[in-house]
């Protein structure tokens, strides 16, 4: 089995390997995550998991090294963390009643081999009142979320239904992860 090492600080995204049953080191990458506005959210997401994963490549010449972006899309408008409060409600009411994308652009580098694949699942909101919103955002969970809310914890509430993968969601794709290492461990040196 050949040592993967998570290129993210992620809570969740270390969490959703272990759930895996993985053993790996973690060494975020340290990139700029600017978004290009020439290219499409999805163009931009996978480039950002595939920078993310060969950033520094050459201090793991043997690993497998996973990168990993995921961001919210509404509109073909590209939700980030928010800045405060207000950014978060602005989020949440725009996404109120309204169907929106999650998006993980994920990259897998090991020696010259790379991966590089995007997932899409949709969610879809209930209806929001603004003391729902606000009620939410006074539980400091939507902060450090793209998009404002977290599908895992009480943003679950927020959310009417969702298709598609619930840990691409969550921010790791771990199916199509899980396939690949598999096809990589299965690899001769």
């Amino acid at each position: 089995m050949k040592r993967i090492i998570l290129r993210s600080a992620s809570p969740r995204r270390k969490e959703l390997l272990e759930q895996a049953g993985y053993k790996f080191l973690i060494d975020p990458s340290d990139v700029d995550e600017s978004i290009d506005e020439n290219k499409t959210p999805l163009e931009n997401v996978k480039r950002l998991g595939l920078l993310k994963a060969i950033h520094h490549q050459e201090i793991y010449p043997n690993d497998i090294l996973l990168g990993c972006d995921t961001i919210v899309v509404f509109q073909n408008k590209i939700y980030g963390k928010p800045k405060d409060e207000q950014d978060a409600y602005q989020m949440l009411k725009s996404l109120s009643g309204q169907k929106h994308q999650v998006m993980s652009g994920v990259g897998i580098a090991y020696k010259e081999h790379i991966f590089s694949f995007a997932c899409i699942s949709n969610v879809y909101f209930k209806e929001l009142t603004d003391k729902e919103i606000w009620d939410y955002i006074r539980t400091k969970e939507c902060f450090g979320k793209a998009g404002s809310y977290a599908i895992q914890g009480i943003g679950r509430s927020l959310i009417e239904k969702y298709e598609g993968s619930l840990n691409n969601i969550i921010g790791l794709p771990v199916e199509e992860v899980t396939e690949i290492i598999g096809e990589i461990n299965a690899m001769e040196d």
